[in-house]
Order: structure tokens, then sequence, then C-alpha cells
């Protein structure tokens, strides 16, 4: 049955169109990995959803251990999670068909419509790209004729022309579903005119004729420096820059990228503490962390700061230590070993200072690991925190709790027996030591902050006190509109958001560097 077609923000001007292949969407890509894409992405569905125009998030193929579950009981990539939200939707499998999980630099657990579909080595993809370019399509296509619009967001770069043949999530989408495409690129990093031409530049003629222009992100300075370059940019590529966004140091919950987490690094903007003293907390950056995110809640409370450690001396010098999910847990416990983290992380919990464990970090702290699954190694010893026994099953936990808490479960490794003291019902306890499988508990704010009273008085910071206005949701739900309200004030949306109604004409940049063809 027809609905009625709304307007965009705009005005008259760019209508979702209705077509035979469904209703109006448009792609997201980036010049690299930690462009922007996801940040534009939530901030247009955002900003769509607060018009009333019914809007969807699609990423046909994602590359991240960052995950949440799904209303169908399936797994997505957090950040198809956080557009969701941003759309005033609950997350599904079809705005995320395809997730890779990275657990070693040769192979990632392929994850297809949220269920484990197997483990697959970058020379399988070829074989595998026929069936998994249907589900993507299939899906993007409901998606199409359900919403008024959709919009997509690439993988990595588009520019990555040697893995063109199977590409997904790039090209080969805007291809298949004739989408009008919007490259976004970091100015922070520098070269960003370069990364923006050669972008289109590298691609085949085809490819090229469905670029439609550019967005630049992070930028910090007066935007009439940049002026020119925008305007020799159109110039030498026959494409306008639809907007300069400027750097937002509101934007880090829910980073996906691993590019967003470093060893050293400290996680978001620390607040001034409500008491006399701070409480400093160590998270461990694993190799192959996965929901990274955990923390994030911590770090959202004044007098909490958080850094991402890889350094046994920080681990030694915090008041609280972190171990979070890996994607490759026993190879991350031999990781800690290797490192001498493991043993100053034991060195912390003997001292009576607290030591909490999330999902694969929880069964590190466990006495036993037996992994048939993951890793294939059998039984190895854990760090013996916790005196409970793990075991990988084949079949993938898979839950989303939402009352009385709210969180989600996704982990191989169930605990077998224990001899520990039950910490609220969705994990174990020996003193100061803690740990859960359960990934978001910490946004639940008495929960944070019940654990955080616990934790300072073990870590002797007597004058650290809890802030009892702090909602983590609401951050969340802040930063989301923050992404919108930036689209809306620094970006022509009558022109990006009128792509909508198909893809312009653009030139074919020509093989000669600087000279534009048709």
């Amino acid at each position: 049955m027809d609905r009625p077609v709304r307007a965009h923000p705009g005005g008259d001007r760019g209508r979702c169109r209705h077509s035979d292949a469904g209703v109006s969407a448009l792609l997201i890509a980036g010049t690299t990995s930690d462009a922007g894409k996801s940040m534009v992405v939530a901030g247009l569905c955002r900003l769509l959803a607060r018009k009333g125009i019914r809007v969807a998030p699609f990423k046909a193929q994602n590359m991240s251990n960052n995950s949440a579950v799904t209303v169908e009981g399936g797994e997505i990539g957090r950040a198809q999670a956080m557009q969701a939200r941003a759309a005033g939707l609950a997350p599904s499998v079809r705005f995320n068909p395809v997730l890779l999980k990275p657990g070693s630099d040769r192979t990632s657990q392929l994850v297809v419509r949220g269920q484990v579909a197997g483990t697959m080595a970058a020379g399988d993809y070829l074989t595998r790209r026929r069936r998994l370019a249907e589900v993507v399509n299939a899906d993007l296509e409901s998606l199409r004729a359900e919403f008024d619009v959709v919009i997509c967001e690439g993988a990595g770069s588009p520019a990555e022309i040697n893995l063109r043949a199977t590409d997904l999530a790039n090209m080969g989408l805007a291809r298949a579903g004739g989408l009008p495409v919007v490259v976004v690129g970091d100015i922070d990093r520098g070269g960003l005119l370069a990364h923006l031409f050669g972008t289109v530049a590298v691609l085949e003629p085809q490819d090229q004729k469905l670029i439609s222009g550019f967005l630049v992100n992070k930028f910090r300075g007066d935007p009439a420096l940049l002026e020119p370059g925008l305007r020799q940019l159109q110039e030498l590529s026959g494409r306008p820059t639809y907007g300069v966004i400027p750097y937002l140091d509101g934007l880090w919950l829910d980073t996906e990228d691993s590019l967003s987490v470093q060893a050293g690094q400290a996680l978001g903007r620390p607040i001034e503490p409500r008491g006399a003293d701070w409480l400093t907390v160590a998270a461990v950056r694993l190799p192959r962390i996965s929901n990274s995110t955990d923390v994030e809640a911590l770090a959202c409370e004044p007098g909490v700061a958080v850094r991402w450690v890889a350094d046994a001396a920080e681990i030694a010098e915090a008041d609280v230590v972190v171990v979070p999910g890996s994607k490759a847990t026993v190879s991350d416990l031999g990781w800690l070993r290797e490192r001498g983290l493991a043993d100053v992380v034991r060195a912390h919990a003997a001292a009576g200072r607290p030591v909490l464990g999330v999902c694969g970090g929880f069964q590190m702290l466990c006495r036993s690991i037996e992994d048939v699954v993951e890793s294939g190694s059998g039984r190895v010893e854990g760090l013996g925190l916790l005196d409970a026994d793990i075991v990988f099953e084949r079949e993938k936990t898979l839950r989303h709790w939402d009352t009385p808490l709210h969180g989600y479960e996704i982990h191989h490794g169930q605990v077998t027996r224990s001899a520990e003291t039950d910490w609220l019902g969705v994990g174990l306890r020996r003193g100061a030591v803690y740990g859960t499988h359960w990934h978001g508990l910490l946004d639940n704010d008495e929960v944070r902050r019940g654990w955080l009273t616990e934790a300072a008085a073990a870590a002797g910071r007597s004058g650290f006190e809890v802030a009892g206005d702090i909602s983590v949701t609401a951050r969340r739900d802040g930063q989301l509109d923050l992404m919108a309200d930036a689209l809306t004030d620094h970006v022509d949306l009558d022109a990006l958001l009128g792509l909508l109604d198909g893809v312009p004409a653009r030139p074919v940049i020509g093989t000669s560097l600087g000279s534009v063809g048709t």
C-alpha cells in the first residue's frame, strides 16, 4: 500500500522518492576508518527522526568486535545499535546483516543476520561473496520498502581498490542499489584534500559517477582558510563539499573503531570530583579487545579518570583495574602473561584493590578456561582471582536484558563451576574482585554508583564521592543530539538530502591528475 511521501527538512525540494526498487537511500563513505562515517549516519538519522521522517540505518558489512544484541536475539555492530537509537528504533539484525569479528590478523568470526556462520579467512571471502551479497541486497531493499529514508554507512574506504571485486559495503553496495555516495574525511589527520580527490580518482568510471560530493569532519580553526582549498577541490573533481563539521570534544561515547582505543589514551574528558579524591581506572587495552564501550560509563562520572593502558607500571599505579572483553580470550590472556601484566593484576587484587573483569576479561580472572571453540587450546589456567571454571560452548549466548537491569550478553564461555559469591545476580565476586558476562552493566546508574562506592573504599579513596545526578543514558542521547545539531549548523542539508531524489550527474576524473573528463 502506498504511503504519503514526506518532505525533506530543507523544504519542498528533495522529496523522498518511491521507485520500483523501494524508497530513498544514500551512502556515507569515508576516506579512512574512523573518518566520521558512523557519526554522520547517526546525526542524519537523529535529525530526520526529530522531524517525523521514518529513517533507518544500514551497514551492509561491519568489521568490529564492538557489538550489541538485537530484538531478534542476534548480533550487530554497536555503531548500528547506536544509529538505531538515533532513529528511535530498537536494534535489528537488518541494520547490519554481515558482521566480521576479527579473532586474529587473518581470520574472523562471520556473523550473518545476527548468528554465527563460521570462521572465515581473508582468502575465503571471494567464494562467499555471492551469498553474502544476496543477503545484503535483500535486507537493504526490505528497509527501503518499509522506511521513508535509509542512511547507509560504508566500511573502511571505497579507495581500497584491491578489495573492489568482493566489496559489499562501499561501491559494491552503491552500484547494486543505485545509491548516491558522500565521502567524509577527517581533516584533523592532515592531507584531507588529497584523500578526497584521490578517493574519487582511483575508482573506475561507473563508481566515480556515484560519488556526489564530500563532507569535511573534525575541523579546527577558521573555515575561511579552508575555503580556497575546497573551491579548488570542486574545480578538480567536479563535486561540491556539503559542509565542514567542527571538531567536537563531546563525541567520545560509543566509539567503534579500534583506532579510537589506544594504550596511553584518556577516555572522555574527566570531570572534577565532587569530593576530595579522584578515582583512577586502568582499562587494559587488550590486542583483541571487544566491547571497549563498557568502561565509558565510568568516564561519565565526576572524579573518575579512565585511561587505556598496556603497561605494567600504569596498572600498578591505578586505583581500579578493568579487564574488558576479548574476541580471543585465551590469546589475550597469554598476552597479559607475556607483557608481565598478569602478575601486576594479581598483585593489585592481592592488596585488596578492586579488579573488574567483563565477559572475556571475567573469564581470564577465573581458575581455568577450557576452549576448543575459539582458540582450540583446550584447558588453560586462568589468573585464579575467582574460584570458578569456564567452558566454551559452540552455541554462542546472545541475550538482551531490560528488567530489572538492562544489559546484554555475547559469549561462548559458560561458568560451569563456582565457589564464589553471587554479584547482583549477573556475576561473581570475591572481596574486591568482580566478574560479569554482562555488557552495559555499568550503564545502570544505581549499579555503577554502588560499585564505585565499594571500589573507592577498597582503593582507600575515602574522599571520593559518587555523584547522584549522572545518567549515562541521557549522556548517550545528548551525544546523538549533538551530532544532529552539528550537521544542522554546518552542513547544507538541502543539498545533501536532495541526493535522496537520485544520483546527480558528476564528471569522471581523467587519468591525468588535475584533469576533469566527462
